[in-house]
């Protein structure tokens, strides 16, 4: 998150105004789901500010308007974008929107500034670890996994690290990539190998027995394997080597676990106008919704929906780390990896 947005964070003062009347966040009966039905058909649309892929999005709205009834209206941007959209309206007392879906470290940010409407539902359980928050204001839905990657003809399947200490071996000299601005993964690996100095020092064991060259941008840390230029990398989201792999390309994956992963979250607007709909909208996308996200190569959040990485043990990268300690662990990844390394 850039300085600029960090400062508006700060600086928005927004309602804190309590949610609409009428609506069902607490309700837990068993015609939960019928009622929220009901009451969502009635307000017949809701609007969504969201980072997801526009060619993504009828994949995954047209079935909920099918089945539902209930027009979805989506305002897309990048994430910078849509999170000072969605703080500068608070602050304006301007709603306009109901849900709001991208990535947690930015929901967290919203939750904070008391824009977020807390939920209570049942599908949470089904969900990853770490998918809710104990304020559960937010949820996610899908996560980005960053999964190992090699290339076939110069690595044999055999010889792949099984725990990330085997990345020291001394095979591994001068083959490894990182993605140059993967500081999550890197704080969530120093968290794995034992946190603080000890997690840290691994790092720089690494580094220094076998360096890890680093390349800007995972498509091209990915082409950079298929190509033979990066035997193993260390840090690609797990579809980009899947769809390379089902073209032809010598790379397959595997995950030394516990895979990381960072996640996108949807989240209600507190002032949601139309906030019954939002709810069935957010039931959706953690529940039935799921099997559309795995269409389209995303890891689902739900541990009941298949996904490529079912019986993989994920953590997911901490949201609030990732916002309140951004530049510290930049630091620390590029003075440990990237300056280490010689890149």
């Amino acid at each position: 998150m850039n300085p600029r947005t960090i400062m508006l964070i700060a600086c928005v003062l927004a309602s804190g105004e309590a949610p609409a009347q009428g609506t069902l966040f607490d309700y837990s009966g068993p015609d939960r789901m019928q009622r929220i039905v009901a009451a969502a058909k009635k307000e017949g649309s809701l609007t969504m500010y969201t980072t997801f892929a526009e060619k993504d999005q009828p994949t995954l709205i047209k079935p909920f308007e099918a089945k539902y009834g209930v027009r979805v209206s989506i305002w897309r941007a990048g994430t910078d974008k849509v999170l000072q959209r969605t703080l500068a309206e608070a602050a304006a007392k301007k709603y306009d929107v109901d849900v709001i879906h991208f990535g947690s470290p930015e929901m967290e940010a919203l939750s904070r500034e008391k824009i977020l409407e807390p939920v209570k539902s049942p599908v949470h359980k089904d969900l990853q670890p770490g998918s809710v928050p104990p304020h559960r204001e937010w949820a996610a839905t899908l996560l980005s996994v960053w999964v190992q990657v090699y290339n076939t003809n110069l690595v044999k399947k055999g010889d792949l690290p099984k725990t990330y200490r085997d990345l020291l071996d001394p095979r591994w000299k001068g083959k490894l990539g990182i993605e140059a601005k993967d500081e999550d993964w890197f704080a969530s690996v120093v968290d794995v190998m034992g946190g603080g100095e000890k997690g840290l020092q691994f790092f720089r064991d690494l580094v220094a027995r076998n360096g890890i060259s680093a390349r800007t941008g995972h498509t091209l840390l990915n082409n950079m394997v298929i190509a033979g230029e990066v035997p193993l990398a260390l840090t690609v989201y797990n579809y980009m080597p899947e769809q390379s792999k089902r073209r032809g390309a010598p790379i397959d994956w595997f995950a030394l676990e516990p895979a990381i992963a960072r996640s996108n979250a949807i989240g209600i607007a507190r002032r949601a106008p139309h906030p019954n709909a939002a709810l069935l909208f957010y039931e959706y996308m953690l529940g039935e919704g799921q099997q559309y996200l795995v269409k389209m190569d995303y890891v689902p959040s739900n541990t009941k929906i298949a996904s490529p990485l079912r019986g993989v043990k994920i953590l997911q990268t901490d949201p609030v780390r990732s916002l309140d300690e951004s530049d510290k662990w930049t630091k620390l990844f590029d003075d440990i990896v990237l300056k280490g390394s010689g890149n």
